[in-house]
């Protein structure tokens, strides 16, 4: 039988204040280095963007994880923890990137379906929003942040080949994760309404 798209995002305010919840606290745990922030972990900031383009529906949500963001990189830098290296006038490029990731998320919702054929799908997806959300978030410093005297493209596309892979990479393991623990939770849900059934 063939699968016909299926809505990512959840049908219920409960759960969706609950997948808010937990991507807020995906972001606060592995975001910068802070009283919450989890070392072991890579930050999660652009797929926390990613799945809430994709899993949530109010679009308030897109400014409101930038707030969060923002808030965590301003305390930290009030506590100490990181430098003002990355706060330049570039740090506003991060913006344009987030929301492209949010997009991305966005755009792979009405891609979506509920069988193997989603796994491609997302892959190309995902290469295609790490690819503009690394353009504008260190192609943006790269510019105009002010730290690199002559900054051309000569210089920023011999960066690619290390920053990249890592960026993409991230945003690819935490969305496989997020989408794996969602087949899980819809398979779990389905079989105990079947159980119902049967029940009733």
């Amino acid at each position: 039988m063939q699968a016909h798209a299926q809505p990512l995002p959840l049908a219920s305010t409960r759960d969706q204040w609950l997948v808010g919840l937990a991507l807020a606290a995906l972001m606060i745990a592995t975001r910068g280095q802070h009283f919450a922030s989890v070392d072991a972990l890579p930050s999660a900031s652009w797929a926390v963007f990613f799945l809430a383009g994709a899993l949530l529906r109010p679009m308030w949500a897109l400014p409101a994880f930038f707030v969060l963001a923002t808030a965590l990189d301003l305390g930290s830098y009030a506590a100490g923890t990181i430098s003002d290296w990355c706060l330049s006038p570039a740090y506003w490029a991060l913006a344009f990137a987030y929301a492209a990731l949010w997009l991305g998320g966005h755009v792979y919702r009405n891609l979506h379906v509920d069988d193997w054929r989603m796994v491609p799908r997302l892959a190309l997806v995902l290469v295609a929003t790490a690819s503009v959300a690394y353009l504008l978030s260190k192609g943006g410093y790269w510019f105009f942040s002010g730290r690199y005297p002559e900054p051309t493209w000569q210089g920023f596309i011999a960066r690619v080949p290390t920053y990249y892979p890592r960026s993409l990479g991230t945003l690819a393991g935490y969305a496989g994760i997020a989408f794996a623990l969602r087949a899980a939770w819809r398979g779990a849900t389905l079989r105990v309404r079947r159980v119902e059934e049967v029940v009733s």
